[in-house]
């Protein structure tokens, strides 16, 4: 387990991410990240202090697993344990799914870290986006 004994980060105005509008019905993404790298253990404790505090407590992430440097089976976030999981599904390729007991389930589109601001600003807007 990789631990993290900092105080929770604020959210940053760095981080690279845009949700959809909350609504009642259910999204096949619900927002977009794009990170600096694919260094798991070094993201995502900024994207999970940047998330919505109504989506609770972020207890299991799931990511693609030939996509994503290697991680360990759970790292220690802002005191609370998180457990990371890999998949090799092709539908999975650039998403990354957080889960919290009893809030619900986000999946989030992963632009590349290498990907152009020319690029990325198409992709995370329409992942964003509130229409159907």
């Amino acid at each position: 387990m990789t631990t993290a004994l900092q105080p929770p980060l604020p959210p940053h105005p760095g981080l690279r991410l845009r949700l959809a509008p909350r609504s009642g019905v259910p999204r096949p993404i619900d927002g977009a990240w794009w990170p600096r790298s694919y260094d798991l253990p070094a993201e995502l404790p900024r994207l999970l202090a940047g998330l919505p505090r109504a989506w609770g407590h972020i207890t299991s992430v799931t990511v693609n697993g030939a996509t994503w440097s290697a991680l360990p089976g759970r790292m220690l976030v802002s005191n609370q344990v998180v457990r990371l999981h890999r998949t090799l599904t092709a539908s999975a390729a650039h998403t990354i799914v957080l889960l919290a007991p009893g809030r619900g389930r986000w999946d989030l589109l992963v632009v590349p870290p290498d990907t152009t601001e020319e690029a990325a600003e198409p992709l995370m807007a329409a992942a964003a986006d509130d229409q159907e």
